[in-house]
């Protein structure tokens, strides 16, 4: 069963408004101040109140901390810092990352490696604060995935450390590549750094809300009081749609393809290995007619939306395609468990699939039965469907 939380940009995203909504959404503060005080950073403070935007009461946090005067931390300053903490295991990975992404965009833009890239603004403390107990929120509320609406952006300029700089920051349009955006006539920044990074790091998707069963909602605000609309975030907490009543749940998903005539059979599992590596959820071929009659195949891919670039990059790179061809798609899942059976004193896994409670499909682990059959000297067909008998007889655990 998956626990989603679904960031709804109405006004951007920003690493406190995020924050905010996700305490409204039922994170405890004191968990939050509980694995922040494990940075051992001076003075870092989570501070939270109620205020209203266009009439929506929201939470705003802020951070007090001891003053910083010319400290700018690079990624592996940071790293030091996440990893000398308390934080939960996955919380920790979140986090970094989280910073990762900022380190690799912010090193294309200023070209340079990103372990020497200097963190500014984000290097602060607060900016670590609020990607921390953004971490903290999300596993306080038991989130596995998280989402992201499409994001609004403006045109405009803003001071920063580097100088005076367009709207969408650089360093937030390279964190957003691959994300959906749309203009808006507002001349200040919407979506920061900070909140670019969180939602290309840990957002599975973007785009509708995903079928989900909604059990609560938070806003978190930003500083201004906008005129044009409230400014405010919103996460909408649930579990993700399970099919008709049933344990499967439904997942939006992108098909990447390409034809290929000139391509070696022998590369091809090299090519699938790698696809799978970027992400990819499965590969195949099928055989297909080419241009001038010659024989050819369809390279296919399936993956999750955040995922389509890294795949759609192995395909290009491991092949011989000049291009792919991507185009959404939506599947329904089966809820999964994995039990293990005996057979002839050996151990198989056996993969189960759910459905409105009930096993309706089984799948003996192929490499298992082949071990078993190298072991034992019977036909891994035999072994195959013992392990099918045995689960028959128990129910799983």
């Amino acid at each position: 069963m998956s626990r989603l939380a679904y960031v709804d940009a109405v006004a951007g995203v920003a690493g406190d408004m995020l924050l905010g909504a996700l305490l409204d959404a039922g994170a405890d503060p004191e968990y939050l101040r509980s694995g922040l005080a494990s940075l051992a950073l001076d003075g870092l403070a989570l501070e939270t109140a109620t205020t209203s935007r266009h009439g929506i009461a929201a939470r705003r946090v802020s951070f007090a901390a001891a003053p910083e005067h010319d400290v700018h931390r690079n990624w592996a300053d940071v790293r030091t810092l996440l990893d000398g903490s308390a934080l939960p295991a996955r919380a920790l990975e979140r986090a970094h990352a989280v910073f990762a992404a900022l380190a690799r965009a912010e090193g294309r833009v200023h070209n340079v490696a990103p372990e020497t890239v200097r963190f500014h603004e984000v290097g602060a403390l607060d900016a670590i604060g609020d990607v921390c107990g953004i971490v903290l929120a999300l596993e306080d509320l038991e989130i596995d995935e998280l989402a992201c609406s499409p994001l609004p952006v403006p045109r405009g300029l803003i001071d920063a450390a580097h100088g005076r700089l367009p709207l969408p920051a650089p360093a937030t349009l390279e964190l957003l590549r691959g994300a959906p955006l749309y203009g808006v006539d507002v001349g200040v920044e919407l979506v920061t750094p900070t909140g670019a990074a969180v939602v290309a790091a840990l957002a599975v998707e973007f785009g509708p809300l995903p079928a989900m069963h909604l059990q609560t909602v938070g806003y978190g605000a930003g500083t201004r009081d906008l005129e044009e609309l409230p400014n405010v975030v919103r996460v909408l907490v649930g579990e993700r749609d399970r099919l008709a009543g049933g344990d499967g749940v439904r997942e939006d998903v992108m098909l990447i393809e390409t034809n290929l005539d000139d391509l070696s059979p022998e590369l091809v599992p090299d090519a699938a290995e790698r696809c799978f590596a970027a992400g990819a959820l499965d590969v195949w071929v099928s055989p297909a007619q080419m241009k001038k009659g010659r024989p050819g195949i369809v390279f296919s891919a399936l993956a999750r939306p955040a995922d389509e670039r890294a795949v759609a990059e192995a395909i290009l790179r491991e092949t011989t395609t000049l291009g792919v061809r991507v185009s959404p798609a939506r599947r329904w899942e089966l809820a999964r468990e994995w039990i293990s059976v005996e057979v002839d004193g050996e151990t198989i896994r056996v993969k189960l699939g759910f459905l409105d409670g009930l096993a309706i499909n089984a799948a003996p682990e192929h490499d298992d039965c082949l071990a078993a059959a190298r072991r034992t000297g019977r036909p891994v067909k035999e072994l195959w469907g013992a392990a099918l008998a045995a689960v028959a007889t128990r129910q799983p655990t």
